[in-house]
């Protein structure tokens, strides 16, 4: 396939997994304010699909630990970008069917470790940053989430002692708006990166760019795949995120998607490509121990920390057997 040709379907790919990242994570910012009827779900989509596409312009950051962080930039090549995705683009699409909030961002990064073994060997992925910038990370937002969610509602029930349960409620509902917003920026900021980097590499390794820089046209289309895939939306993880999960009340979902989207913004402000999947779950989960431990359902929460586990590795054994395809059908 020429190459002109095989980087346009790059390009195609790379934004659709932008699309599937988008409504696959919808839930991460609507789904507590859905289900405390702080929003609607059209008003919900319609919001977070605006605030993603804005918070995708923020910073570039991410998108270089993405495109030069896992895999060296010199040897890699558009088949194994091109399987990377669609290695991603598989899992997201199978965890989606099954209405598990797993990470897009583990996807991705178990798809690009998958091709980087499979066309150069071990020694062809960047171990060293992929566990001190992507890994770790990945594992110790949640842990935080959980942790400074649960400290936060404790804050919130002192200052609120004596207060009428609906007063407070009713605050923290309209508050819910605001808080939603914030953790769709923060998701736009950190999430539709990723396929600014994959995007950036592609235009790399071809030469149509002399270094890694994200081109303003790159975010624009990556920031519109994102916001058409959010308001598209991912109904059957909103439903696990909203009311399965744990059936949370307003001011329990504002200290979730505030504590939450701190952390999302701050992970990308360091160029650390962060599971907002991983975080705003914690988060949730965090807020709801502190009510009655015993109302979480813990049981779904392990599926998905099931399904966590299992991201990585199951993407990198898909894009390695697209690999094979690909660079076969591509000769």
């Amino acid at each position: 396939m020429h190459n002109l040709a095989l980087t346009i379907l790059v390009i195609a790919v790379a934004l659709f997994f932008d699309f599937t990242n988008g409504f696959h994570d919808t839930a991460n910012a609507i789904a507590t304010s859905v289900s405390t009827h702080a929003l609607s779900p059209r008003a919900a989509v319609i919001l977070s699909a605006a605030m993603n596409f804005v918070g995708a312009f923020v910073t570039t950051k991410v998108a270089a630990t993405i495109g030069g962080g896992v895999i060296p930039a010199a040897q890699t090549t558009l088949i194994m970008v091109l399987a990377a995705v669609m290695g991603a683009i598989t899992w997201n699409l199978i965890t989606w069917y099954q209405g598990l909030p797993s990470s897009s961002t583990h996807a991705l990064v178990g798809g690009l470790i998958g091709v980087g073994i499979v066309a150069i060997g071990f020694g062809g992925v960047k171990w060293a940053s992929v566990i001190g910038k992507i890994v770790v990370p990945l594992v110790i937002s949640p842990i935080l989430g959980f942790i400074v969610s649960y400290i936060g509602m404790l804050l919130i029930y002192w200052l609120f002692r004596g207060t009428r349960p609906r007063a407070v409620n009713g605050g923290f509902r309209f508050a819910q708006i605001f808080s939603a917003a914030f953790v769709s920026f923060s998701h736009g900021t950190n999430d539709s990166q990723k396929t600014m980097g994959i995007i950036t590499l592609a235009l790399v390794t071809q030469g149509y760019l002399s270094r890694f820089a994200v081109p303003v046209w790159v975010i624009a289309a990556a920031a519109c795949a994102m916001a058409f895939g959010t308001y598209a939306g991912g109904w059957r993880i909103i439903r696990t995120m909203g009311t399965r999960l744990y059936k949370i009340s307003p001011a329990e979902g504002f200290d979730a998607q505030l504590v939450a989207a701190i952390i999302i913004q701050g992970a990308a402000q360091f160029g650390l490509p962060v599971s907002t999947t991983h975080v705003v779950t914690g988060a949730v989960l965090g807020a709801g121990t502190t009510d009655n431990p015993s109302a979480v359902r813990w049981g779904v929460g392990i599926n998905i920390v099931t399904a966590w586990i299992l991201t990585i590795p199951a993407a990198a054994v898909v894009a390695g057997v697209l690999y094979f395809l690909v660079h076969f059908i591509a000769r």
